[in-house]
């Protein structure tokens, strides 16, 4: 699958300052280290295949042990070769011979087994340092390109007896000196990644899938084409590898925060991966780590210099090759369809005891997921129908897919979170109220997504499943998240298609029109106003707006679920009131002041490459709306809006380069008013409020014996009278956005 060509620019919004310093920080929040069972999560869910797997890998782990052995102080090098290649050629006389899947002759093997014996062995080359990364890559490629040829190499009598003990894909491994998200604009490179080889036993020549076909993508397909060498780019790429000159804890925090790095351009690439593996090595010493929505999990060191330490990560390796698709981290239920030439996605959900399942066939990819951790929020455009072969037909979709990983609260069926059941609630309460068509998706159907383990089970899709219950139980208070999909007629482009300010105006009046209605008539707030939940939609009347993305929206009349306080949103956009995580009641005032921080955020840089400023942007003001730290972030938001004055700074860093742009800060300046300062209560005023402050005309020199005045939060206040202060902002929007329309 490959983004559309709208949605390959990487907005500000998704973008820290400093990409690496934003890694750190969140390697260092969600890393769980040291835990029990992380390489298992690879193992094939049916026990009799798992156990023909673990006897493949200690047969392979055997021969790599010989090799060792063979490896003795005072063996001189005409001995020592002589000793390897005869080890090397009993051992591959007592397993299957080399086959279509096979790329190494006897002189390979013995070639890859001297450069990893390097690394095994410390000491066995003067001029090799276990502790120089440089060192290392080669002979870590080379130890997994020697396993991945004998996993296809079994011994005699080790053959497969049925299909499930047979290999379904090789890991090889690639030193990637020049790899890159995208060669036009990212400059942040890897050195080592592992690629899945697909074994075909099943394609015939009217086959539609083989068993590997959610491995491929078309933007994976254009990549092999552009590396005639074969290395992996990121599309193509299984897990990216990280070698740190020692296993110190500093070093291997740095490798943790080089793979979360990486992973941002994986998940960015790859449409279909539900969660990402990785390898770092500190000298001889080696973790798995696995990465899904909301954990960032690292094994016990496996020390190759070991044969405990050798035997966990060969098994580790080899378990890769055997286990089913979900087991990899990516997602069974989008395939290739080679007969179409087009990505198959299902629609599976459970309706009571009943298992259904819709496939629908890829058109576009509109929305795609560009951070490690959150809800990896994609939409897709797709049809009912496969697409047309023939250049010359129109194989637009009608149909919008979401597939994302909320947090969710107990089952299926109990879950008040569920986006599907929200969604089906304002299809269904603006049902025959024409004003709003076209403004929000019309819910069709979706829900928690199943998938069948290898005993054919339907079990729900959660981070719970992915991990098994060994994992999840070290994990603590981890939130549970569930793979959520929806399909929805109303297809949109991103914001960032909009051609002006005007449109930008139009649209964003649309959308808030339209969350206001579902607020009086559905009795829903949305919650979540960001870049990503706005839509542009074009037809012969012009230019609209459609909000979406309904999975952190609430039912204002259930008073617990108002007042939720978990943070949701997206950085840049979120309220202050969000940010701090208070017991404050949620209402409309959180989503229009989101809406007032996405003119901010556009205003400043721009929506597309011909809108983005010219010079340096690390050193704004607005930059801190993107803070990591929520406190901090509220903390500068409450500074900037708090006056007329203030709120300057900000706009008057608009990019002037902007058609309009001036008069697009008036308007913004007059927007801020409304929700901040347009108050009669001077308590309702503001952004900034001291807890305590000690009366002005105390005589006492004891200020503990003195009573202080509490002056109440003005957001709080302002959130008393949400709904004359949202029409009032609503009417204010209105009156701008008829003005641009005739501008149009």
């Amino acid at each position: 699958m490959e983004s559309s060509s709208s949605s390959s620019y990487s907005s500000a919004s998704t973008q820290s300052p400093d990409r690496f310093a934003e890694s750190k920080a969140l390697a260092a929040h969600y890393l769980k280290d040291n835990i029990d069972g992380v390489q298992a999560i690879a193992e094939h869910s049916d026990q009799t295949t798992q156990q023909f797997v673990t006897k493949q890998a200690e047969s392979i782990a055997e021969f790599i042990d010989e090799l060792v052995q063979r490896v003795k102080p005072g063996l001189d090098k005409a001995e020592l070769e002589n000793e390897l290649k005869a080890t090397i050629a009993a051992q591959l006389k007592r397993r299957s011979p080399a086959g279509r899947c096979s790329e190494k002759t006897e002189a390979d093997m013995f070639n890859s087994a001297v450069r990893f014996l390097k690394w095994l062995c410390p000491g066995s080359d003067s001029t090799f340092s276990k502790t120089n990364e440089k060192h290392i890559y080669p002979c870590f490629v080379e130890l997994i390109n020697f396993v991945a040829e004998l996993v296809v190499r079994p011994l005699l009598d080790q053959q497969p007896t049925s299909f499930d003990e047979k290999p379904k894909r090789l890991i090889r491994s690639y030193i990637l000196n020049n790899a890159k998200s995208d060669k036009a604009e990212d400059k942040h490179y890897i050195n080592m990644a592992l690629k899945c080889d697909t074994l075909n036993y099943t394609m015939g020549d009217n086959a539609e899938y083989d068993e590997d076909s959610y491995l491929i993508s078309e933007a994976c397909l254009k990549a092999n084409d552009e590396w005639s060498d074969e290395r992996p780019n990121y599309p193509c790429i299984f897990a990216v590898v990280e070698v740190q000159p020692n296993s110190s804890d500093a070093k291997m925090q740095d490798g943790f925060s080089q793979l979360v790095e990486h992973s941002k351009d994986v998940y960015r690439n790859q449409h279909n991966r539900h969660f990402i593996w990785g390898l770092v090595s500190g000298g001889s010493e080696v973790k798995a780590c696995v990465f899904g929505p909301n954990f960032l999990l690292a094994s016990q060191f496996m020390d190759v210099t070991s044969t405990a330490g050798r035997l966990e990560l060969i098994r580790f390796l080899v378990n890769w090759s055997f286990c089913e698709p979900s087991k990899l981290g990516y997602d069974p239920t989008i395939r290739y369809n080679y007969k179409h030439e087009c990505f198959a996605i299902d629609m599976v959900n459970s309706n009571g005891q009943m298992l259904t399942q819709t496939t629908y066939y890829l058109r576009e990819v509109v929305v795609i997921a560009e951070r490690v951790f959150g809800r990896h929020t994609r939409c897709f455009v797709v049809g009912e129908q496969p697409p047309s072969l023939d250049e010359n037909s129109d194989n637009s979709g009608d149909i919008l897919i979401k597939d994302a990983w909320p947090e969710v609260s107990g089952s299926a069926e109990d879950d008040m979170r569920d986006e599907s059941r929200l969604l089906k609630r304002v299809s269904d309460g603006l049902a025959g109220r024409s004003e709003f068509n076209g403004l929000y998706p019309k819910y069709i159907s979706g829900g928690r997504m199943q998938i069948q383990n290898a005993h054919g089970d339907s079990v729900d899709d959660t981070t719970r499943t992915i991990l098994g219950d060994t994992v999840w139980a070290q994990l603590g208070d981890l939130p549970l998240r569930a793979h959520m999909r929806i399909a929805m007629s109303g297809v949109g482009e991103p914001l960032k298609t909009i051609k002006s300010i005007y449109e930008l105006v139009v649209v964003i009046y649309d959308v808030m029109r339209c969350h206001m209605g579902i607020l009086k008539h559905c009795q829903i707030l949305h919650r979540d106003i960001s870049e990503a939940n706005i839509l542009v939609r074009r037809d012969d009347t012009g230019v609209h707006g459609m909000l979406i993305d309904f999975d952190h929206s609430i039912d204002i009349t259930d008073e617990g679920y108002v007042k939720r306080t978990e943070r949701t949103g997206t950085r840049p956009f979120m309220s202050i009131n969000n940010l701090e995580g208070e017991l404050t009641k949620r209402t409309a005032l959180d989503d229009w002041e989101g809406i007032i921080y996405i003119f901010c955020w556009l205003g400043t840089f721009g929506w597309n490459r011909a809108t983005q400023p010219s010079g340096s942007v690390s050193k704004m003001a607005i930059t801190s709306w993107n803070d990591y730290d929520e406190m901090m972030n509220a903390e500068a938001k409450r500074s900037n809006i708090h006056s007329p004055e203030n709120f300057i700074g900000i706009t008057k860093r608009f990019n002037p380069n902007i058609p309009h742009i001036s008069a697009f800060k008036k308007f913004v300046n007059g927007l801020r008013a409304v929700l901040i300062d347009d108050h009669d209560d001077p308590d309702m005023r503001g952004a900034i409020f001291d807890k305590n402050i000690i009366p002005e005309e105390s005589d006492t020199d004891d200020f503990l014996e003195d009573e202080y005045i509490v002056r109440l939060d003005p957001f709080v206040e302002r959130a008393k009278h949400w709904e004359s202060i949202s029409n009032s902002l609503l009417a204010k929007l209105e009156t701008y956005a008829t003005v641009c329309k005739k501008r149009l």
